[in-house]
């Protein structure tokens, strides 16, 4: 399914972004990704958060929720991640509503029991456990926008949306040079495409000189 774009929603988000983050010193593009949550009218929202990382794009991703009436849900590594996240939230922004957390010891696991992500945030600096979350991410029937922060903050040779992915189909890529780079793609439905999923349509053509039949798949 092609994502539907909605100015309005992301305008909201962005500005409702700013007014939460504007006394936080590090406010890492999060109206930037704020905008994009609310603007694809995204349903189900999924970050990954560890102990340390900054708070303002989940902030952001929380009044995204608000503006798309979507889920928004953190995966994080132990329960001092968890309150460590909460209490951060709770005390830079006052949020009508939390988000809901998930404490992953094993990311894979996690990762399966979420289903139809929609839009989906993690930060390369943890690399082991973004890697998890995006190898094991079950997108919805329109795919996915994806957005990795930090993604080149720790490679000479750059962020690899094949490596990351494997072989899920990447529709569109976009690189951002701000706060580390923020890389954005476009990721499709698992099986999307696929040609084995399409039933086949057969063709009979008569040459009208020699008289021969031919037999085309389509």
């Amino acid at each position: 399914m092609k994502l539907v774009w909605s100015p309005e929603a992301a305008s909201k988000a962005y500005l409702d972004t700013v007014k939460s983050c504007e006394n936080l010193e590090t406010p890492d593009a999060a109206e930037l990704i704020a905008a994009m949550a609310a603007g694809w009218n995204a349903k189900l929202i999924v970050e990954t958060w560890s102990d340390g990382d900054e708070i303002a794009s989940s902030i952001g991703l929380n009044v995204a929720s608000q503006h798309a009436n979507a889920k928004h849900m953190c995966i994080v590594q132990n329960s001092r991640s968890e309150s460590a996240y909460l209490q951060a939230i709770q005390e830079s922004s006052s949020p009508s509503s939390l988000p809901e957390t998930i404490v992953a010891d094993e990311t894979e696991n996690a990762m399966k029991k979420i289903q139809g992500i929609d839009f989906l945030v993690v930060d390369w600096r943890n690399k082991e456990f973004a890697a998890a979350a995006l190898r094991n991410a079950a997108f919805g029937r329109r795919g996915a926008v994806v957005v990795c922060r930090n993604g080149y903050s720790r490679s000479p040779l750059g962020f690899s949306w094949r490596m990351a992915l494997g072989d899920r189909k990447v529709v569109r890529t976009v690189t951002l040079p701000v706060t580390g780079g923020i890389e954005i793609a476009h990721v499709a439905a698992r099986n999307s495409g696929k040609s084995e999923n399409r039933k086949r349509r057969w063709i009979t053509h008569i040459d009208q000189r020699s008289g021969e039949e031919h037999v085309f798949s389509i």
